[in-house]
């Protein structure tokens, strides 16, 4: 497999930033799509907005970077040896499982903006647009300079 590092290295990164780009977007839009009125043409196109991002994009993105980020670990650590000693690695995990959690929460606001309910205020949204954005920093500040 260490013949196909860089191929899966690329799809990696670019299922990544699919993923972050969708996971970037839909809090945003939340956000437009809180105020609007329940069943006017605003509110039903934000809901198909969102209900298109996430399977479309958000989904499979993250699907695709967990396959081939699982792929990237078994070519860098055959049989995970060394794999104790990635510091770096762990940190960036952590943060990634964060991020999946963070998806599964926003899945779950789409499907109640999708039945016409008000999940949480229009400010924690703008909140947590921030979320998706700094765990990134912190992941690609892990990956390059693994600072241990």
């Amino acid at each position: 497999m260490a013949e196909y590092y860089l191929w899966i290295k690329a799809f990696h990164v670019i299922s990544v930033i699919f993923w972050m780009a969708g996971m970037y977007m839909l809090p945003r839009l939340f956000v437009y799509h809180y105020p609007a009125a329940v069943g006017s043409e605003m509110s039903e196109t934000m809901k198909n907005a969102e209900r298109r991002l996430m399977r479309i994009i958000i989904n499979p993105a993250m699907i695709a970077a967990w396959i081939f980020g699982i792929a990237l670990i078994f070519t860098l650590y055959p049989g995970l040896e060394g794999f104790g000693q990635a510091g770096w690695l762990h940190g960036k995990l952590t943060l990634v499982v964060l991020l999946s959690a963070l998806h599964g929460m926003l899945s779950g606001w789409r499907r109640k903006f999708e039945k016409d309910e008000r999940p949480k205020t229009e400010k924690f949204f703008r909140m947590i647009n921030e979320v998706a954005p700094v765990a990134t920093i912190f992941i690609v500040i892990l990956v390059i300079v693994k600072p241990f």
